[in-house]
């Protein structure tokens, strides 16, 4: 069985940091690329960060370009989101989700705010 579970959201102040883990279970981690996504209240939910399996190959929401870094411990089954320079519209939640497979993650609260 499939399992995505994330940790590591809370509340920060703007211009923190914050490292989201999501660990996978019940496929071979290492052979498929991970994808982190958010969704903000009455927002549609967006693509922030994907990282392919062999290469490791990253790409990047333009709203999280330089701020955010995605990266993947295979040994561990572990994809991470770095998220620095925090903003408030950052607030939202995020998924950890598997592209080929379509699998998805309860999802990690995260909120920006003094």
């Amino acid at each position: 069985q499939v399992q995505l579970v994330e940790s590591g959201g809370g509340l920060v102040q703007p211009g923190g940091s914050l490292r989201l883990s999501c660990v996978a279970s019940g496929f071979t981690f290492s052979g498929y690329a991970m994808s982190w996504y958010r969704q903000a209240p009455g927002q549609e939910r967006e693509l922030v960060a994907r990282m392919s399996s062999a290469l490791g190959i990253t790409s990047y929401a333009d709203s999280v370009k330089g701020r955010f870094t995605i990266s993947r411990d295979n040994a561990k089954n572990t994809v991470y989101l770095q998220m620095n320079s925090l903003k408030p519209e950052d607030t939202a939640v995020y998924y950890c989700h598997s592209p080929a497979l379509n699998y998805w993650g309860q999802g990690t609260q995260v909120t920006v705010s003094s």
